[in-house]
């Protein structure tokens, strides 16, 4: 072969490869901060049905803020809207914030761990932070304390939001432009992909599917063994003998009671934020409190952690209680442990 030749395919060869090498690498369409809902969609699954409803008149995402934090906002007229409680508003029960470091397990004892590393309360409700990415709403015993109210709500958020205003914080229907506000700052608030821990190799195969190359429908499969579609509640009694208290497994620990009581009971009750009944971390509330444990009365622990309290004619306000998937019952011995030991300092 000539030299001529040689040079020709030589220049044909760097001729036909110019294309790929100006291509570089295939973009990655997978990102962590993509919303989960856009990558569902993108993947073939269906919109949820509580989009919201943007075009209606007043419908922002800074009212929908505000009416989750502070219980009222500045209404479309320009004045301002009448609280929707006046007892609690939404954070009383419910964080803004991831609080569960696995979203596909309902953990109370890896909660607790991971609201207090991030400096957040250990509540009774699940967080609003994911809300709009579930599909199913007052889930598992709920019936039982609401009754017919949960056939509508448990698979449309717009009902259960109303149920939580008027029922669950003893408060007033909302307007058609305060629910789609609150759905508008929901939404800006769901679920990033970085949030469900997701594999090097389950990444592959979503950003195959989202180019073509793979099954879409394991895509969505992988995507949702990684968060609950729901949040679980199972409602149990206080211990047969209120003495002895629960028969758990292990010695109880004061020091995790602790956090109970500081994230916990404390978030409501430390000067009567969100209740009438004053704790704080002095003598007098650990003696109360230790004395009233083995009691029935809704001055008990175990009284008002597995029943709450209820709403009477005059006083409305009253204490939701914990769902097993809320507080175990070995944290409910861990926190008695630490009430008994500060009380008898």
């Amino acid at each position: 072969m000539n030299k001529a030749l040689l040079l020709w395919l030589l220049a044909a060869s760097l001729l036909f490869a110019l294309p790929a090498l100006q291509q570089g690498p295939e973009p990655t369409l997978l990102s962590d901060d993509m919303p989960l809902s856009e990558l569902l969609t993108q993947l073939g699954e269906a919109p949820a049905i509580h989009q919201a409803r943007l075009d209606l008149p007043g419908v922002s995402v800074e009212r929908g803020r505000e009416l989750a934090t502070m219980g009222y906002t500045t209404m479309p007229s320009g004045k301002r809207s009448k609280r929707i409680s006046r007892y609690f508003v939404c954070t009383a029960c419910h964080n803004l914030e991831r609080e569960d470091p696995d979203l596909s397990r309902s953990d109370p004892q890896a909660r607790l761990e991971y609201t207090t590393k991030h400096g957040l309360p250990f509540l009774q409700g699940t967080s609003l932070y994911g809300l709009v990415n579930r599909r199913t709403f007052y889930n598992g015993d709920y019936d039982k304390k609401y009754g017919d109210l949960v056939k509508l709500a448990r698979n449309n958020l717009r009902a259960a939001i109303q149920l939580c205003a008027v029922e669950c914080s003893q408060g007033r229907e909302l307007a058609p432009w305060e629910v789609e506000s609150l759905l508008a700052y929901f939404w800006t608030i769901e679920l990033k992909v970085s949030d469900l821990g997701l594999s090097a190799n389950e990444k592959q195969d979503i950003e195959n599917a989202l180019k073509g190359k793979g099954d879409k429908q394991q895509a969505l499969q992988i995507l949702h063994s990684h968060y609950l579609s729901g949040s679980p509640a199972t409602f149990v009694d206080p211990p047969e003998n209120r003495k002895e208290g629960y028969p758990i497994e292990r010695e109880p620990d004061p020091q995790n009671g602790q956090l109970i009581y500081e994230n916990s009971c404390l978030h409501c009750h430390l000067n009567q934020r969100f209740s009438q009944f004053n704790l704080d971390r002095s003598e007098d509330s650990f003696r109360f409190l230790s004395k009233h444990i083995s009691r029935y009365s809704r001055y008990s622990i175990y009284q008002v952690i597995r029943y709450g309290t209820t709403p009477l004619p005059g006083k409305k306000a009253y204490m939701p209680h914990y769902p097993l998937e809320k507080m175990s019952n070995e944290q409910v011995e861990d926190l008695r442990a630490f009430i008994e030991w500060q009380a008898s300092l």
